[in-house]
């Protein structure tokens, strides 16, 4: 049986802040991409399937996910002061540098080369979502239902947004209420 790695952990408040910060910054678009290398593969403070659980907590909850994330990763580790320096790392230089971008673009909105660009990382986003999605599958090899029916649930959540434009708080609600009810069946069933 291998051996786990031995659990990293952020080593102080300001590790947190420094942390998060350098992640939002790398983060415009695609940040699941980045927030997942980070924190599971090369800092190790949660294993994939922490992480898996965790991004579905942190999308079920108001606000961006990602923000979410970090409240819940701050505390996990340092309690409420955790979560708000997380909150700050996450925000207070992608604010700045945001409300710099948008005073820039509003001088040059117009020009056709600044168009092209933006359409051009619309696809690289899209891309980069997919390639994400296919990697945190494998988290998926360790869950209590088959896969052919995790696979049916992926394919049916695609189906309700893409093809029926179902809001995704109802699909959400619809097929998430699914997959937990199958799933702690199926873990009920284990338990002497």
């Amino acid at each position: 049986m291998p051996i786990d790695p031995p659990r990293a952990r952020p080593s102080s408040l300001f590790d947190l802040f420094v942390s998060f910060t350098v992640l939002a910054l790398q983060g415009f678009g695609g940040v699941l991409a980045v927030v997942q290398r980070e924190l599971v593969e090369r800092k190790r403070w949660l294993t994939q399937e922490e992480f898996v659980e965790e991004w579905a907590v942190a999308q079920i909850m108001p606000g961006p996910n990602v923000v979410n994330l970090a409240l819940m990763i701050g505390s996990r580790y340092y309690g409420l002061r955790g979560g708000m320096v997380a909150l700050a790392g996450m925000l207070t230089l992608p604010l700045l540098l945001v409300l710099g971008l948008a005073m820039l673009h509003s001088h040059f909105a117009n020009h056709p080369g600044v168009t092209g660009a933006l359409r051009g990382m619309a696809a690289v986003s899209a891309g980069m979502i997919a390639a994400t999605g296919l990697k945190l599958a494998s988290a998926l090899g360790r869950h209590p239902l088959p896969q052919w029916l995790n696979a049916a649930i992926a394919l049916l959540c695609v189906v309700f947004v893409v093809a029926l434009r179902l809001p995704l708080a109802y699909t959400l609600l619809i097929l998430g209420s699914v997959g937990v009810t199958l799933t702690y069946r199926k873990m009920k069933g284990r338990q002497p």
